[in-house]
């Protein structure tokens, strides 16, 4: 049992339809459905009558549901309460697979300690879904991940876009590869090729533009920011969103650069997450709209 099913069981009761629920909690039907009839499955009770016109709470679940609203208040109490601790110790915790790191990152957690001095910054890397994990236990506070356009999104999570861009290879900037136009997939398979390790939206991203079509070599790494080191080292070639080559220090200095791919390709987005529902100290609400802000100024300066 998780609270989310909890909660969605009370949005349904609240507003008398999946669909006007499952448009308040930003999730599809199905999914919402799917959830609700696992809870009734591992309580073994109906807990919602489903007609034509809408749902209502069953007869069997009224016995129920005062029980259900009051574990939800016990919730909502204990966020409260770790709300409180979390704004006294002054700690926020940011996930992030390592995208946009120097184009954005920084700058949004700069910005945000000229507000907040006391208040330190824990950046850990890690994958997606470490990251979700580490959300929905409370250890992450938001979540910096990166996905394609036209992925479903996890449920129970409010999902910022910040960044919208495009794969790119990153070469050496002194390189062949640098002089063309466009780097195609032949290119990538003829080239020693650092491919980011299974678990991360590039390593997929990568695997469907080969479609199974091996390179001549490849190493396995942990994230965009090892994987330019490498480019830049002369170990091989990468592929990266745009906005993790941008503005970094060795695209700055001429050691490394970024060309487009051949063919047409999904967006690569950036997104800001936080579990929904949560309460948001002040900290971590200046430090989203801190990101949301620098955001705005990249995507204007790109414009």
């Amino acid at each position: 049992m998780r609270i989310e099913q909890l909660q969605y069981v009370e949005a349904v009761a609240r507003l008398g339809s999946f669909r006007r629920a499952a448009e308040e909690l930003h999730l599809s039907q199905p999914a919402l459905s799917e959830t609700v009839r696992k809870l009734e499955h591992e309580l073994g009770v109906a807990l919602l009558d489903r007609t034509r016109s809408g749902a209502r709470v069953s007869s069997a679940g009224r016995a129920l549901y005062p029980q259900l609203l009051s574990v939800l208040e016990a919730v909502d109490d204990l966020r409260r309460a770790a709300d409180q601790q979390a704004t006294t110790s002054r700690m926020v915790r940011l996930g992030t697979v390592n995208a946009a790191t120097h184009s954005l990152v920084t700058p949004a957690i700069r910005d945000f300690r000229e507000t907040h001095a006391t208040t330190q910054v824990e950046v850990i890397g890690a994958q997606e879904h470490e990251i979700h994990r580490a959300m929905r236990e409370g250890t992450f506070d938001l979540g910096l991940v990166t996905y394609l356009d036209g992925d479903d999104l996890p449920p129970g999570f409010e999902t910022t876009e910040l960044l919208r861009g495009r794969a790119v290879a990153c070469v050496l900037a002194d390189s062949p590869l640098a002089q063309q136009a466009e780097v195609g997939v032949q290119d990538l398979l003829d080239h020693p090729l650092v491919v980011m390790r299974s678990g991360y939206l590039m390593h997929r991203f990568l695997h469907r533009l080969l479609e199974g079509r091996t390179p001549s070599f490849s190493y396995s790494t942990d994230g965009a920011e090892m994987g330019k080191l490498m480019v830049a080292e002369g170990l091989g070639i990468t592929v990266l969103p745009d906005f993790s080559v941008a503005d970094d220090p060795l695209e700055q200095r001429g050691v490394i650069a970024q060309r487009p791919l051949e063919g047409d390709h999904p967006a690569v987005l950036l997104g800001l997450q936080r579990r929904r529902g949560d309460a948001v100290p002040r900290p971590l609400r200046d430090l989203h709209a801190s990101f949301v802000r620098r955001a705005q100024a990249y995507g204007a300066a790109l414009a």
